[in-house]
């Protein structure tokens, strides 16, 4: 029977990341398990794209897989223009509302999940004290006295100290465990697709909040830099709506998203199929079970709106590492304690109030820009040119997008 410290079921960005993040400082071995293969990364995009804010860069350049992600498609934007369909409000975040000391040139980056989940898995392949299991799921995780048994169908059961759930918003440790879960219908379908834009992106982040949802329309990178025409979209929309969009003929649907979008980015054209899944807000009530934690889309999704679930996720990944390794530096050994329940918990105080921040700035707005009477269209639009004219709120709304904290693991911290 094959023993590791750590079992990480679940293979995405998150799952990936911790298992990293865990060996980055210390000798513990992990197991990884996961049936979903690689996605190869060809001419034509990914239409699931992540927005990638500046502390989730640092932490992949100090887990030294960012050069490995920058090989392939990445795309900077240095700007974000946000706007209100039904009013005049808009809002515009640029590096010049930042001090140099700030940012690092670029806002965030739009990147393909395929791109981050493959560059991050062939890292964890080159680590000996890393070892992937992809050819069976699990049947069934159960509790020893001082070891976890994980159990497949017909290969041999391995066993560990500790078990991360990071194995999405569906998650299959999740329900083994019995844990509670707290959800909401966001009553929101998102859409997904990739659009060419003749009037070009502008290294800019686009968003329009219209009466039935927002829409995104996030900077692709291009073999041919002086063409920057094609955007990844996220129309987050009512079901009804959505089901009308998504049976639309190509043309149809590319004048729609021109006229979402008032023309801002030219004449739309579609260049990948639709894909459209529901919304739905999700908060476990519980991160950590006996030896069992879940992190990421496991533990919580929240709506796409500021595109912040897969940071939320990675900051997991960063936090649990850090707790469970900060004294194995100091020691050379691996503690005996270094999976108690007190950093255990600890882990869950830190990350379930994050999440339920997360969850409640979303909802706020959410609900702010929802079809309103004529006045309060008035008085929305007025609040969003107060903040486009108010550099001191502007800022900490950024650092917000940046996700720059007061408390942040040191992984996601520029190294001096």
């Amino acid at each position: 029977m094959q023993k590791f410290d750590v079992i990480i079921v679940g293979g995405g960005m998150v799952g990936l990341t911790t298992a990293l993040a865990i060996r980055k400082n210390s000798a513990l071995s992990v197991a990884i398990i996961d049936t979903q293969p690689l996605i190869d990364i060809t001419p034509k995009y990914d239409v699931r794209v992540s927005a990638i804010n500046s502390v989730s860069q640092q932490l992949f350049n100090n887990l030294d897989v960012w050069q490995d992600i920058q090989k392939s498609r990445v795309q900077p934007y240095q700007n974000m223009h946000i706007w209100d369909k039904a009013g005049y409000g808009h809002i515009d975040f640029g590096l010049n509302d930042l001090s140099q000391s700030e940012h690092k040139g670029q806002l965030g980056w739009i990147i393909e999940n395929s791109i981050i989940r493959q560059a991050l898995w062939k890292k964890a392949d080159q680590d000996a004290g890393i070892r992937f299991f992809t050819e069976e799921k699990l049947t069934n995780i159960a509790m020893g006295d001082s070891d976890v048994f994980a159990s497949f169908s017909s290969l041999p059961p391995i066993t560990s100290k500790l078990v991360i759930g990071a194995d999405g918003a569906n998650s299959w440790v999740r329900q083994q465990m019995k844990i509670s879960l707290t959800f909401r219908d966001y009553d929101h379908h998102a859409i997904f697709a990739t659009i060419k834009c003749p009037q070009g992106h502008q290294n800019t982040a686009w968003q329009v909040f219209l009466d039935t949802g927002p829409l995104a329309l996030l900077p692709l990178s291009s073999a041919d830099e002086n063409k920057q025409t094609l955007c990844s979209i996220v129309w987050s929309t009512s079901p009804e709506e959505a089901k009308k969009l998504t049976s639309l003929s190509e043309d149809d649907f590319a004048k729609a998203l021109t006229a979402a979008s008032d023309g801002k980015l030219g004449n739309i054209s579609l260049v990948s199929d639709l894909h459209s899944y529901p919304l739905t807000m999700r908060y476990a009530q519980n991160f950590v079970k006996d030896r069992v934690v879940l992190v990421g889309d496991a533990a919580h999704t929240i709506h796409p709106l500021a595109g912040q679930g897969v940071n939320l996720g990675l900051l997991d990944a960063a936090s649990l590492a850090q707790l469970l390794t900060e004294t194995i530096p100091e020691t050379g050994l691996i503690n005996p304690s270094w999976f108690s329940s007190i950093k255990l918990k600890q882990f869950e105080r830190w990350r379930k109030t994050e999440a339920a921040e997360m969850i409640v700035a979303m909802e706020a707005i959410k609900q702010t820009f929802t079809p309103q009477k004529a006045p309060v269209k008035i008085l929305r639009g007025i609040g969003m040119s107060i903040i486009n004219q108010v550099k001191p709120i502007k800022n900490v709304m950024i650092k917000q997008a940046l996700g720059f904290k007061s408390h942040l693991p040191d992984l996601s911290k520029m190294v001096d």
